[in-house]
């Protein structure tokens, strides 16, 4: 059996930046073993897989080690399968996932823009270890899905070295640390190595949290962000309320097939 594969760099408007996803558009479901394992094959952060239903997809995402409820950057790299490789005449996309909300990923010139249900960070007891594992005591910890750590400077951001075997054992999926910009309203980077991501690039889905904390600390909805990952990516931001907007850039790298 061949299956399509396409590898995409989101958030980014050239290779070998951004965060590389895999994508798999399928006829028809796979089981999850299999699923599972051509993910671990790819051994990206994430390996998004479609299916068409009627008027919209069917998609879900999967680590090297396990399924996700939400990932942005693979969904913008379907979104881009769909409308260079699929329906090349389509201004829109909706994906329906399991573990999550509908999704929409919009054209709108170059960029393609993605609505995304909000994550709001709430106050939390902050676990030793998370301090610990990240070595520089934050100004503030919140939870959402994920603990989201606020420093005062990019710098700090940039510099971090978080102890991955100590992030492991925390009760969340990941880690997002941000802080202002210094050449954007904010940044941020991103470590989940508990679902076999240790530093992910670029992370749509920490922005479903980071646009409604910054949104309303800096009190302004339209907001230009950066991850400051070695690889690095662009996200132009809006609160929506409920929910976000999330739009960037992305370029294909790797157009094949897998044979199973």
């Amino acid at each position: 059996m061949k299956i399509s594969l396409y590898q995409i760099d989101a958030f980014t408007n050239k290779v070998f930046s951004g965060n590389p996803a895999a994508v798999c558009p399928l006829e028809n479901w796979l089981d999850d073993q299999t699923l599972q394992s051509i993910s671990a094959e790819n051994n990206l952060s994430e390996t998004a897989f479609f299916v068409k239903k009627d008027e919209h997809y069917e998609i879900r995402w999967f680590t090297p080690k396990t399924e996700v409820d939400l990932c942005g950057h693979a969904t913008l790299a379907s979104a881009f399968v769909i409308f260079n490789h699929i329906d090349q005449t389509a201004q829109s996309v909706t994906f329906k996932t399991q573990k999550s909300d509908m999704l929409r990923v919009n054209r709108e010139g170059a960029l393609l823009a993605m609505n995304f249900p909000a994550r709001k960070a709430v106050a939390c007891t902050i676990p030793d270890q998370l301090i610990e594992s990240l070595g520089v005591p934050p100004e503030q910890v919140l939870l959402a899905r994920d603990y989201l750590v606020v420093y005062d400077s990019e710098q700090i951001i940039q510099s971090l070295k978080p102890n991955m075997n100590l992030l492991m054992d925390l009760d969340a999926l990941g880690i997002i640390i941000t802080s202002v910009g210094e050449r954007s309203d904010f940044v941020s980077r991103f470590f989940a190595p508990k679902v076999g991501v240790p530093e992910d690039p670029v992370t749509g889905s920490a922005h479903s949290t980071l646009i409604p904390f910054w949104s309303e600390k800096l009190g302004k909805k339209k907001l230009h962000a950066f991850q400051v990952s070695s690889r690095g990516g662009e996200l132009f931001c809006e609160d929506l309320g409920q929910r976000v907007k999330i739009a960037g850039n992305a370029v294909q790298y790797l157009e094949g097939f897998l044979n199973l």
